[in-house]
């Protein structure tokens, strides 16, 4: 007999890219939104059950057409991969559960079902890159993603998401230009697409030209794609003007899903074909990190409307995975690695609060958020839970991944405390920035009458507060994310010569 586990990983891509298609018909726009939440926590559910599968010892794979690989597409879950698409799935599941009201306020019924299946292709693409083995097929996934995402950024009703997702557009065209370039250089070397093969077959060619050359077009076109900085000038617009379900999704998991694609890449196909590539590695990537932790905090500090400064939060956060990346250690990697899911888990509350503020609120500056915890109390205090867990107070989950991030900086003696003291640095930063927005929303004077304000919708409310108990969780209980991680890192440091 045919075990259903044999088809989850088929599934998981599947299920949202045949529904895409389904929901664009229905009508009305409650029935889509219902079957695309269906769609969605579906493929939640599909990476539990491979989450837990993998804690368990099984390994899942599974051939399109049951060609074998290199011939053939496959699929194939580790528990890296397995930490992505559990970031991914439980990111649209919540966005979209938290997102009807601020979707019937931005987007006309008649385009809603458009609008789902846009976010449900964006979906299947982003769980379909950490499932692909083969480079290809990454970057149909990445592209259809990407196209997918600039559709629903520009499907609210404010027209400044327009030139937003025209530079997102360009940036991230010239990014999967790039990638493709790599690809193609080292197919014409190696003759495979498959990683692994391609792992087995790029050392007998590693000392030539196009190879060091597609390394470097594959790091800079998943850099511009990670918004790593400074390639990350599409980012702050696109989270701001974009939808704020939308932001909610994209801010929790997309660049993640390009960080995670750098690192395996780089670790299976470059680092133990490429002479001295983990010193290259490091010294390309840490310098860039330190500068976006400190240049994009300092920003944030500056900021007056929340959606921005919390995107250049974010590009803060992405200099927190990358400096543990840099390392290339086991307790490095695996920094980067917890931080991927606990960042996701603190922005994607913070947004989701955001989204509450939203339906009460038209302005997101700072001056029109005056007093406004007081009629919302419940949303103010789910902001400063997640608030705490991005500043990473202990009992939070971001302070475990500040605490990893911190051990593995010791070991590397001088330069290890000098970057404890951009972390700690950083974390002042953070303290002052949501520090602002507290103070704005608890003890600033209102800039109007707030008696018509009321708090969030019910079901909008709850998935921001699991959202928000979440960081508390797994700041408590840290052992899901940390082993899936430290498994991570392990699969990682394997491919090192």
């Amino acid at each position: 007999m045919i075990s259903l586990d044999q088809h989850l990983p088929a599934l998981q891509v599947i299920v949202p890219m045949l529904s895409a298609p389904l929901v664009m018909l229905l009508k009305p726009s409650g029935l889509a939104r219902a079957a695309a939440t269906a769609a969605s926590l579906f493929a939640f559910f599909v990476a539990i059950a491979m989450t837990i599968g993998v804690l368990d010892g099984n390994t899942y794979t599974y051939r399109m057409g049951s060609w074998p690989a290199p011939y053939g597409i496959e699929l194939a879950v580790d528990r890296f991969s397995a930490l992505l698409l559990l970031i991914v799935t439980g990111a649209s599941t919540l966005a979209l559960l938290a997102g009807r009201r601020s979707v019937d306020s931005d987007i006309d019924e008649s385009r809603q079902p458009l609008f789902y299946a846009a976010w449900l292709l964006a979906l299947a693409g982003l769980v379909g890159i950490p499932l692909s083995a083969d480079a290809f097929n990454i970057f149909v996934f990445m592209e259809i993603s990407s196209l997918a995402s600039y559709v629903i950024i520009a499907g609210g009703a404010d027209r400044r998401a327009l030139p937003a997702v025209f530079k997102y557009l360009i940036m991230g065209t010239v990014g999967a230009t790039f990638y493709l370039i790599g690809i193609g250089l080292i197919y014409l070397m190696t003759g495979t697409l498959n990683l692994a093969d391609m792992e087995l077959r790029i050392h007998e060619v590693a000392d030539e030209a196009p190879i060091l050359v597609a390394a470097g077009f594959i790091t800079i076109g998943l850099a511009l794609k990670a918004a790593i900085f400074p390639l990350h000038v599409w980012l702050p617009n696109a989270y701001t003007y974009a939808p704020n379900p939308v932001t909610v999704f994209l801010a929790a998991c997309s660049t993640k899903v390009s960080l995670y694609l750098l690192l395996r890449f780089d670790f299976f196909v470059f680092q133990g074909n490429l002479v001295n590539h983990d010193i290259q590695f490091t010294w390309f990537l840490m310098p860039l990190a330190v500068l976006a932790i400190l240049i994009a905090s300092g920003v944030a500090l500056f900021e007056q409307n929340i959606k921005r400064l919390l995107a250049y939060s974010s590009i803060a956060q992405i200099g927190y995975i990358l400096l543990g990346a840099s390392f290339v250690t086991l307790a490095g990697l695996t920094a980067s690695t917890v931080h991927l899911f606990n960042h996701a888990l603190a922005k994607g509350a913070l947004f989701l609060a955001v989204g509450c503020l939203a339906t009460q609120v038209a302005g997101m500056r700072l001056a029109d958020l005056g007093g406004i915890a007081k009629r919302m109390p419940w949303t103010a205090a789910a902001f400063i839970v997640a608030g705490f867990s991005l500043i990473g107070i202990p009992g939070t989950a971001g302070f475990i991944s500040k605490w990893y991030l911190i051990t593995a900086a010791l070991e590397h003696g001088t330069l290890g405390i000098a970057l404890v003291a951009v972390l700690v640095i950083s974390s002042l930063m953070a303290v002052v920035y949501i520090w602002r927005i507290v103070e704005a929303i608890y003890f600033a004077e209102p800039a109007a009458d707030l008696s018509a304000i009321r708090e969030a919708p019910r079901m909008m409310l709850l998935v921001t507060w699991i959202a928000a108990l979440a960081n508390l969780y797994f700041g408590l209980v840290p052992e899901v994310p940390a082993t899936l991680a430290a498994s991570a890192a392990d699969t990682l440091l394997e491919h090192l010569p």
